[in-house]
């Protein structure tokens, strides 16, 4: 695949990850964890997969200050220039709109893709093949891009595309999004199709993406624009420290996606999911022949079904008679927990966390 000098990648990775306590801490969120046992970090194999369309010089990661140090360690490749820190912890729709001013500051025609750090790609060939042609078209066009991920299942973690029938190439326009839908809901929509999870992941031009902020969300575009000039300069981390806590706590989907018109969904089967949970990573590791997946080398699982055990301790660690659960097992922290009541791990580690072992 050629590289085009005015494609660009944003990796987003100032996340916590907090449903994946206690593997995910503050210190060290999941994005920088061998989450999946390959011997990189999920952030690693972001970086790998873009840096084959886009120069490394072309690539830059926005995240918390506190993890300017783990992203120069886990991307050398990358300036440290490309390197956006956050001041605060402000949501999405900030954090684009600090990208793309930036992006315009180098190259006012750059067309942008911005996806998450932590997300898993099976058919990498495939995603890159929608990423060229979501760059192509944004590029000469007013467009708003997401991909949108043909649902398998009726998922109740995931936000939902739903398209309307007007066609440019093939892109889709965008009715509406859907928030994460309750069982009954989420099955009433793979029975209707022209419902597509949302990935999270889009492809914008500078232009059209500033556009629809001074549309669509002024008030954080008027905020990070009071001096243009600070922008890929040596000020711009003060002006940033400066202005960006100021900024409203929103993401980029209620902020611009749900109030823009121009928003197009490509269609892509890409083998996605975004581990947003121990059970999405239990769905997607190979099982055992009780459906139970193992990370760690000293683990026995006896009479044991459905089950997600992760241990790097040197001990052995033996389970018999566990049946849907949750095993992960920290140097300081050992959780066994219903895997149908991971959705409350966010609030225990909230709890938890804050207390002992921040």
């Amino acid at each position: 695949m050629s590289k085009n000098n005015s494609y660009y990648v944003a990796i987003m990775a100032g996340g916590v990850g907090s449903r994946f306590w206690p593997a995910s801490r503050e210190h060290m969120p999941k994005q920088f964890l061998d989450i999946l046992g390959v011997g990189k970090s999920l952030i690693r194999l972001t970086y790998e997969r873009f840096a084959s369309i886009i120069p490394p010089e072309n690539i830059l990661v926005v995240t918390n200050k506190l993890y300017e140090d783990l992203v120069q360690e886990h991307i050398p490749e990358i300036p440290k220039i490309n390197i956006l820190t956050e001041p605060s912890r402000n949501n999405t729709a900030p954090c684009v709109a600090y990208t793309a001013l930036r992006l315009q500051a180098i190259d006012p025609e750059a067309t942008f893709v911005i996806a998450p750090s932590d997300h898993v790609i099976l058919k990498e060939e495939a995603f890159l093949d929608k990423i060229q042609q979501s760059l192509s078209y944004a590029a000469k066009d007013n467009v708003i891009i997401t991909l949108g991920i043909q649902p398998t299942r009726p998922d109740t973690g995931y936000g939902y595309i739903e398209t309307t029938d007007i066609k440019q190439e093939e892109f889709i326009k965008v009715k509406q999004f859907r928030e994460k839908p309750n069982v009954e809901t989420a099955q009433g929509y793979l029975d209707a199709g022209g419902y597509y999870w949302n990935a999270g992941i889009f492809i914008w031009s500078v232009s059209t993406i500033l556009k629809s902020y001074k549309d669509n969300a002024s008030d954080i575009y008027d905020i990070l624009t009071q001096d243009l000039s600070k922008y890929n300069t040596t000020e711009e981390q003060a002006y940033i420290d400066k202005v960006y806590p100021t900024t409203p706590s929103i993401s980029v989907d209620y902020a611009i996606l749900e109030n823009a018109d121009n928003v197009y969904t490509l269609p892509a089967d890409i083998g996605w999911s975004d581990l947003g949970t121990w059970n999405a990573l239990h769905a997607y590791k190979d099982k055992d022949d009780s459906g139970s997946v193992v990370i760690g080398d000293n683990t026995m699982l006896l009479d044991s079904k459905n089950c997600i055990v992760r241990s790097d301790a040197k001990k052995l660690v033996v389970i018999k008679n566990l049946e849907n659960y949750i095993v992960i097992d920290e140097s300081d922290v050992l959780l066994i927990y219903p895997k149908d009541e991971e959705q409350k791990i966010k609030q225990l580690r909230a709890g938890i966390e804050d207390k002992i072992y921040k």
